[in-house]
């Protein structure tokens, strides 16, 4: 077995967030001068953990954001950040561009949830899910790959790799006492959203005490934070998650520096 956290980042704000206006994944802006800052606050907060692997969406918000989140980290620096489309922003179609209260009109019009509808030419919540799940099993076989190559990592592994009672202080290091293999991901806020649902819902992660299902799903904050403990299981076909553990959602604590 192997255990490793796993710590997900939303990218800064850009003009567009500002605007409140959609980008999906057909529009790919930088981040603003908020954004910046506030992904310099997200790195600060973070600055102490020592992130093993690193993984972004390569739209360059997210880029930028896990760049300068590595800048300030004090043990990451040098560490081989990952692009990957997989961790694309939910693309919406003809939407991308438009103000969101567009797609809330046409959500009215259809009938709909906002954060359910698909405006035309746009992903599916199911589709996103899919892609989410094809990334968590290509990151899972990328974590056992670079962290049991020199053991077998056996479902019989005794010590650190058990599941164990996360540590809880409401500080940048909660959940990750004596776990050494730590994953970093920067991606974006409705992909975040309909990932954790996933993670919540169909892998039945177990969430912190009190935390309400609206919370679980709520809208993550531009750098909001979330993190996971999950233990992985070799198995013959690919890595199977034989424990997921949710630690904290949508943290902003960092943001209440002045920016």
């Amino acid at each position: 077995m192997l255990t490793f956290a796993l710590t997900v980042v939303r990218h800064g704000e850009t003009q567009y967030n500002r605007d409140k206006l959609l980008q999906g994944q057909g529009i790919d802006t930088p981040l603003s001068d908020t954004g910046h800052l506030q992904a310099a606050a997200a790195g600060r907060y973070l600055r102490d953990l020592h992130f093993t692997n690193v993984f972004a969406s390569n739209l360059q918000r997210a880029v930028q954001t896990a760049e300068i989140i590595l800048r300030n980290n004090l043990h990451s620096s040098a560490t081989e950040m990952v692009l990957d489309p997989l961790l694309r922003e939910r693309g919406f179609g003809v939407a991308e561009g438009r103000p969101k209260e567009d797609l809330k009109n046409m959500a009215n019009a259809a009938g709909q949830a906002c954060r359910d509808y698909t405006p035309p030419g746009g992903e599916t919540l199911e589709q996103v899910t899919t892609r989410f799940k094809k990334f968590l099993k290509s990151l899972y076989q990328r974590m056992l790959d670079d962290h049991c190559s020199s053991d077998p990592c056996s479902a019989s592994s005794p010590g650190p790799s058990e599941p164990k009672s996360p540590i809880i202080a409401g500080l940048a290091n909660d959940g990750v006492h004596g776990v050494p293999v730590h994953a970093l991901i920067v991606s974006h806020g409705a992909f975040i959203r309909i990932s954790v649902r996933h993670l919540v819902e169909d892998l039945q992660c177990s969430v912190p005490a009190g935390l309400k299902m609206s919370q679980v799903i709520s809208r993550c904050p531009n750098t909001g934070i979330c993190r996971f403990i999950i233990t992985l299981s070799r198995e013959k076909s690919s890595p199977r998650a034989i424990h997921i553990q949710c630690i904290f959602i949508n943290r902003k604590d960092h943001l209440n520096e002045k920016l």
